[in-house]
């Protein structure tokens, strides 16, 4: 069973999505952990609903090595395979990063590299823009912020009555979809990582002998 932990500052809509994805049994997985750094966040009372351990690590005071540090150590006691960053909006230090490369993965609400940012600012510079076609991306973390190796992305059609909120439940609805499926993948061992890019193996498909990771 995979052991997933996560990383959440606001809401963690997207987690409800994973979570019916294993009470109906399309995910072989168990959220262990939720943690955040912001103490009145409401992904921390939504994880307490669900039965899900529940940890606030207060940042103050502490640089950001050290605070990744002490995050790493409760996921690391809690013996987490897969790290999951929704609506995180802390940058991982380097450190942490090589910790769990290849190991965490990040929902961005763009098609990235497309407006890289965050949360309603990413929506706001969509609709400025004009363009007629944004969506969301799921990618492994690197050191660079929303850079690492894209996995899956997904299509939303931005429509002229569109504001800022009713874009960003659309994406929400499309990230959810694209959480749950790269889940699988990644615990099918079908994501391979080669010179900073993804490949998504068939079913069946082995992983080559040649494959190196970076």
């Amino acid at each position: 069973m995979l052991r997933i932990g996560i990383l959440a500052s606001t809401r963690a809509t997207d987690m409800e999505a994973i979570l019916e994805a294993i009470r109906n049994k399309r995910l072989n997985a168990e959220i262990v952990c939720l943690i955040s750094n912001k103490k009145n966040a409401y992904a921390l009372e939504r994880a307490r609903r669900n039965g899900i351990e529940a940890i606030f690590v207060d940042p103050k005071g502490k640089d950001p090595v050290e605070y990744d540090m002490e995050i790493a150590l409760e996921l690391e006691r809690r013996k987490v395979d897969l790290v999951l960053l929704i609506g995180y909006n802390r940058l991982l230090s380097p450190q942490f990063v090589k910790k769990f490369r290849n190991r965490i993965m990040n929902i961005h609400p763009s098609l990235l590299p497309a407006f890289p940012g965050w949360d309603l600012n990413v929506h706001r510079a969509v609709l400025e823009s004009g363009v007629k076609i944004t969506g969301c991306t799921l990618h492994f973390v690197d050191e660079k912020m929303d850079a690492g190796p894209i996995i899956l992305q997904k299509a939303v059609e931005v429509r002229e009555d569109d504001d800022e909120e009713s874009l960003k439940r659309r994406v929400q609805e499309a990230e959810s979809e694209v959480l749950v499926e790269g889940i699988r993948l990644f615990q099918e061992g079908r994501i391979i990582v080669e010179q900073g890019k993804t490949r998504i193996l068939r079913e069946g498909e082995t992983k080559p002998l040649s494959n190196h990771r970076d």
